[in-house]
């Protein structure tokens, strides 16, 4: 039988021991958050393009300022349709006034039944329409739509095989990322696609789509974003970017 003066020894022992592995765990969680916090990429702060009220950060393509083709109405920013516009109405597609080369873009937008619409980057601003010197990433009613290029998809250069899209009237949250290493396009939390501007790949599928005879298409490595007017009834909100 052992005795309980050695019984005793034996237990201090051991709390001492657990004392050790306890502040030795602690110590190695300690480093393992420092380090993590060390390996996290350097990224600028988050600018915020669309706040529900200001539109300071956007004017029109080709133009000083913002006009009548949109309007700022219940914390979204929304594209007047033709038919509400009337015979005023022309093509007025907004551009950021400042341009971004590498950057992470979120944003949520609804659609109106069959509206179509669009989210460039990467834009010059030229004699033409933005879409000759941007890529475009399609926003349309991905059930009444009537363009085959789906609601998400980088147009006619990499579609998706999921449909993450909620219906008519629901809003949808897009991120999009731009960077020489990789670009990605998110919808809802759902991977549409990734890519590389500028890899043999991509190079093959603009040579292969309507794009392939606009010169200097995509070729651009910074540019304006933006939101396109295409006669349909499209809104955004919550619109914020951060450069890479």
């Amino acid at each position: 039988m052992i005795g309980i003066s050695t019984m005793n020894s034996q237990l201090s022992h051991w709390l001492k021991l657990a004392g050790v592995c306890s502040l030795s765990i602690a110590a190695l969680a300690t480093v393992t958050t420092v380090s993590a916090e060390q390996a996290s990429p350097q990224t600028s702060e988050w600018i915020t393009l669309f706040d529900g009220e200001s539109l300071d950060a956007w004017r029109e393509y080709g133009h000083e300022s913002v006009t009548t083709g949109w309007k700022v109405e219940d914390g979204a920013l929304t594209c007047i349709s033709t038919a509400d516009q009337g015979e005023k109405a022309r093509s007025e597609n907004l551009i950021t006034k400042e341009k971004f080369a590498a950057f992470e873009l979120e944003l949520e937008f609804k659609v109106t039944p069959a509206a179509n619409s669009g989210i460039m980057f990467h834009v010059l601003e030229t004699d033409k329409q933005p879409y000759f010197t941007g890529p475009e990433i399609q926003i349309q009613d991905h059930k009444g739509g009537h363009d085959p290029q789906k609601c998400g998809w980088l147009y006619q250069l990499y579609p998706a095989e999921v449909d993450a899209t909620k219906p008519v009237g629901q809003w949808n949250k897009l991120r999009v990322l731009i960077t020489p290493e990789k670009c990605q396009i998110t919808m809802n939390g759902v991977l549409y696609s990734e890519f590389v501007k500028g890899s043999d790949d991509w190079n093959e599928r603009v040579a292969k789509s309507k794009f392939g005879k606009w010169e200097g298409f995509g070729e651009a490595t910074s540019g304006h974003i933006c939101l396109q007017d295409h006669s349909d009834e499209v809104s955004y909100r919550n619109i914020r970017i951060r450069e890479l």
